[in-house]
């Protein structure tokens, strides 16, 4: 069975909404349980840039609710940066490399059991067979207590030179991640565990939170992870929209969001894709997004591409598919596409009604993308043939639609927003434990 077909298996069982169907109400059921301290532990540890490899970049820079917890840019620039969002630039004492090469995803519902595929290439997944659970690119030096795909995906970003990591030799976890040292005793993880352990406050909230460690057992890099993903799930649920509140029976959705709701789960197909209460398959899909930026080739490679789910599987009919997002929150979480291609949603549902006249007529202007002379922004996009190969894997037909229709369909899309998730349920602290300064 190939990876494709598994995987929407696999999201046909987990959500079992046709297109044509209304999903049902999202409820507490659905989410993964919590524990209290664990999320107050985490909410510290999501805004403390002590993770960080240079200790300057925290989950929040790239996650903010400023930006939809997203960073408002097509393609982030992580270590090497300054500032916030599309203000963030190129740091002239510390230059980054490259930009990273896909768009910082929303955090919205992450913490739903549902959510067992994450990264736009679903390269981690929940897999029963794996001694941890888990289905990651480091398979073989995955360490035991990750509490799920969420807990794992989360620690990733530590582990990257362009996200967190920093530079290759610039400190004591790049080093380690050059070396291949990710894992055990003096591997990077242990490195970034052993910083928390050493401050006192942080010390005293796990063992507040965790009997294991009262009892005397080492903070562990996987306590950290488990305490981030208590914390998204906690923080950034967004199921009260007007949406949720027509699904309710509360208060019915009225003129163009219901008309857009119409079309979306009727003549306009969306929901073959965006199905559940999640509005997710979980599946992936080639929609002929533009590619542009470095791309996700290995660094010694010469190409510029981003071939999606294929570097994951192999499997040819993976070419340039991407896993579906969740649309929760969607009207806040701009840019969009895997490679932040559209800052309109408007534009955006235009381009994906007839995605291969809009790859043909795609404006380079288009994309949100601070200045930096780093590598060619458009060498996959000039490659001789990568529009062309883009183009013939589009999965789906034209859906013409009227003026009219796609602004009815902006309007539903808009009634997705729970605003009062926007903000997170907690907040920004006022200060972390490290005393390092918090992105604002």
């Amino acid at each position: 069975m190939t990876g494709r077909r598994w995987a929407v298996l696999f999201a046909m069982a987990a959500v079992p909404a046709q297109a044509g169907d209304l999903p049902p109400p999202i409820t507490d059921d659905m989410y993964a349980p919590v524990n209290p301290a664990m999320v107050e532990v985490g909410h510290l540890l999501f805004w403390d840039p002590i993770l960080s490899g240079n200790q300057n970049i925290a989950c929040a820079t790239c996650h903010h609710p400023r930006f939809g917890t997203s960073d408002g840019v097509s393609l982030s620039l992580g270590e090497g940066g300054t500032g916030l969002g599309p203000d963030r630039r190129p740091d002239p004492a510390n230059m980054p490399e490259q930009r990273v090469p896909r768009n910082a995803p929303a955090l919205f519902n992450l913490g739903a059991t549902e959510f067992t595929t994450l990264f736009h290439d679903g390269r981690i997944q929940a897999d029963p067979a794996q001694p941890n659970g888990l289905r990651t690119p480091l398979d073989q030096e995955m360490v035991q207590g990750f509490s799920g795909v969420l807990s794992a995906q989360t620690m990733f970003p530590v582990l990257s030179q362009d996200e967190m990591a920093g530079h290759y030799g610039e400190n004591e976890v790049s080093k380690a991640v050059r070396s291949g040292r990710l894992t055990g005793p003096g591997g990077a993880w242990d490195l970034i565990a052993a910083r928390v352990r050493a401050i006192p406050a942080y010390q005293a909230a796990f063992e507040a939170a965790l009997p294991e460690v009262a009892a005397g057992r080492p903070v562990a890099f996987t306590d950290i992870s488990n305490a981030i993903a208590e914390f998204i799930t906690w923080e950034w649920r967004a199921d009260d929209s007007p949406f949720d509140r027509h699904l309710r029976g509360d208060a019915p959705l009225t003129g163009p969001a219901l008309r857009g709701m119409e079309l979306f789960y009727g003549e306009a197909e969306c929901s073959t894709c965006h199905a559940g209460p999640f509005l997710t398959d979980h599946a992936f899909h080639a929609m002929g997004v533009p590619q542009f930026g470095p791309g996700k080739a290995e660094r010694f490679e010469r190409h510029s591409r981003d071939e999606g789910r294929f570097r994951v599987t192999g499997h040819p009919e993976d070419l340039y598919a991407f896993l579906t997002p969740s649309l929760r929150n969607v009207a806040k979480t701009a840019p969009y596409g895997h490679s932040g291609s559209h800052r309109d949603l408007t534009g955006f549902v235009l381009y994906h009604i007839d995605p291969a006249r809009g790859l043909a007529a795609y404006d380079r202007n288009e994309p949100l993308l601070q200045t930096f002379e780093g590598k060619a922004v458009w060498a996959a996009f000039d490659e001789e043939g990568e529009a062309d190969r883009i183009s013939g894997s589009i999965e789906t037909p034209p859906h013409p639609l009227s003026e009219d229709d796609v602004a009815a369909i902006v309007a539903f899309l808009e009634s997705l927003t729970d605003e009062a998730s926007l903000d997170g349920r907690i907040g920004i602290p006022d200060s972390v434990p490290s005393g390092l300064p918090i992105d604002r």
